[in-house]
């Protein structure tokens, strides 16, 4: 289920690209730049066809190698490593990049775990999108730290005990779900909580401000990158899951 979400979470931050004639949130491209509405018209129309590609086993390869190596070689590193150089000292940078990264990262598991690769490699390409992933939630839960007065008003007031308690809980969480991530101590486990608690902000936060404005892009972005966390989320989880025991060879019966 996670491949289909994930690429569920592409196909809808394509098709948000493609209403609204810009480059998603979280990727920078200067105003100035040389045909930059068709650019962004070609790069939505990718994502939008990667994820489509995500969700049958006969494309799944190609579309993770091309949703992987767009976020990872021109969205982290040409567009957001440009803003870090800049800005470095902002967390917010790291931030931005982090969301990037985590979006490949469950590309290159996707990649890993269905392309004709030797075992080796395949496990090798696993573990480093895995590794990512932990670093990303390491900064997701840092940020809740970092800009609190952002997060808790995110938060639905009528819940207990407070926006506040609920703003650090979550931080904590993300950060105790990376270290588990990073380390292989109960990394399964982990994984698949902050696969829950992403689907809970969703439920809880993006739905109903898109309910309550339907037409802010931003909010569908942000729902949108969520929904795609949560589906890169979920591809880690299921990346971990120990493989079947070999049941006992059986005795063939005898052909005489």
């Amino acid at each position: 289920m996670g491949r289909h979400i994930y690429g569920l979470g592409a196909m809808v931050l394509g098709a948000i690209g493609l209403a609204s004639g810009d480059f998603l949130s979280g990727q920078p491209v200067p105003k100035a730049f040389p045909d930059r509405a068709a650019l962004a018209y070609a790069v939505a129309a990718l994502i939008l066809v990667a994820g489509l590609g995500i969700q049958f086993r006969r494309s799944v390869v190609w579309a993770a190698a091309a949703l992987t190596a767009y976020y990872l070689l021109f969205v982290v590193v040409l567009m957001d490593g440009r803003v870090l150089l800049a800005h470095y000292d902002l967390y917010l940078a790291y931030e931005n990049i982090a969301e990037q990264l985590a979006i490949a990262a469950g590309g290159l598991i996707l990649f890993a775990t269905h392309a004709d690769l030797d075992a080796a490699p395949a496990r090798r390409l696993t573990r480093l999108g895995q590794i990512a992933f932990g670093l990303c939630a390491l900064i997701f839960g840092g940020a809740h730290f970092a800009y609190m007065n952002l997060t808790a008003p995110l938060i639905p007031k009528w819940l207990p005990p407070s926006q506040i308690f609920w703003g650090y809980a979550t931080g904590v969480a993300q950060i105790a779900a990376g270290l588990a991530i990073l380390s292989g101590v109960q990394a399964r486990l982990a994984a698949r909580l902050l696969t829950a608690m992403y689907a809970i902000f969703i439920l809880l936060i993006w739905a109903p401000m898109l309910v309550a404005d339907h037409t802010s892009i931003s909010n569908w972005n942000e729902a949108a990158a969520t929904l795609i966390l949560i589906g890169a989320a979920w591809v880690v989880a299921e990346a971990f899951t120990p493989a079947p025991i070999a049941s006992r060879p059986q005795a063939m019966p005898s052909a005489i």
